[in-house]
């Protein structure tokens, strides 16, 4: 425990550059803090800061001490946090990445009623298709859909979303009611970019057919509300879709017929969580895929 004490120290003093700072932010004495570092340079067997009487310099050994102590103090402090907070009500900003569509149609009510849940929490969303970096950017978590690349983030599985074929009345009274997937190559098919093939299964059988339309949008909310227009076919998680088919604007297609499920992922850059984080991954692994009153 004390050589924790002493890393955090030397994480605040390398942080600050300063030991008059660090004292100040952790009212440790300076005389202390210098007296400590010390000690700990001395046990290591090397040098860790430079001193001036101006500032404070890391060397390279401190620097890559300073690098690795910092993740390790850090989780030092969430672990005593998830402690204390198993008592109290989790508080901060909670900063996730989300993507567009999914969060704007689907996630936003249960965002409602998480907040008023844990009313101590703020949040900062921000909705984008890229891949953010967990590791220098300011999230606590990056909710995605679809299969992952392999990368060294936490991932951990929320749902599973059923995926079905849908279309507009009016389409489907012009164009005729597909009765077998192959039938499909000879429609309007809405969807993303290169996404020329859709597999689709029935008790075992499955179907690949290859399709094509005049619409290729990088957008799912887009070919939503294209297919509403009566513009074509789309191949859609029902929960995306149920709002739609509640009000009578889309209806399922081949209904014995059903896509690859999509993948919902929560993505963390380690497994030692703030509260706020870890109540929101929970509460999300509880409540997608619940599907929406009104929904098929």
């Amino acid at each position: 425990m004390e050589l924790l004490n002493d890393m955090a120290l030397f994480v605040e003093v390398a942080h600050a550059r300063s030991f008059r700072r660090a004292a100040d932010a952790s009212g440790v004495p300076s005389s202390t803090l210098s007296r400590r570092i010390s000690g700990l340079e001395k046990a290591i067997g090397l040098r860790l800061l430079h001193r001036t009487t101006r500032k404070v310099e890391l060397t390279e050994a401190g620097q890559l001490y300073f690098e690795r102590c910092r993740r390790i103090v850090e989780e030092a402090r969430i672990a005593h946090e998830q402690l204390g907070e198993m008592l109290a009500q989790p508080s901060g900003v909670l900063r996730a990445s989300l993507p567009v569509d999914f969060a704007t149609i689907y996630m936003a009510p249960l965002v409602a009623e998480f907040a008023r849940r844990y009313p101590g929490i703020s949040f900062e969303f921000d909705l984008t298709p890229r891949r953010v970096d967990l590791v220098t950017e300011p999230f606590d978590v990056a909710i995605r859909m679809g299969e992952l690349a392999d990368s060294n983030l936490i991932a951990r599985l929320l749902a599973r979303l059923p995926v079905q074929v849908y279309a507009s009345p009016r389409y489907l009274e012009l164009s005729g009611e597909p009765m077998h997937p192959s039938d499909l190559a000879r429609h309007e098919c809405l969807g993303l970019p290169k996404a020329n093939k859709w597999t689709l299964q029935r008790e075992g059988e499955v179907v690949e057919v290859e399709v094509g339309g005049r619409f290729q949008v990088n957008s799912v909310g887009m070919f939503r509300r294209l297919a509403t227009l009566d513009l074509g076919v789309i191949l859609l998680p029902q929960e995306i879709a149920s709002e739609d088919v509640a009000a009578g604007r889309l209806r399922p297609v081949l209904p014995q017929w059903h896509g690859t499920p999509t993948s919902v992922y929560a993505l963390t850059e380690t497994r030692l969580l703030p509260a706020k984080t870890q109540r929101f991954i929970e509460f999300l692994h509880e409540h997608l895929g619940q599907r929406p009153r009104g929904a098929e």
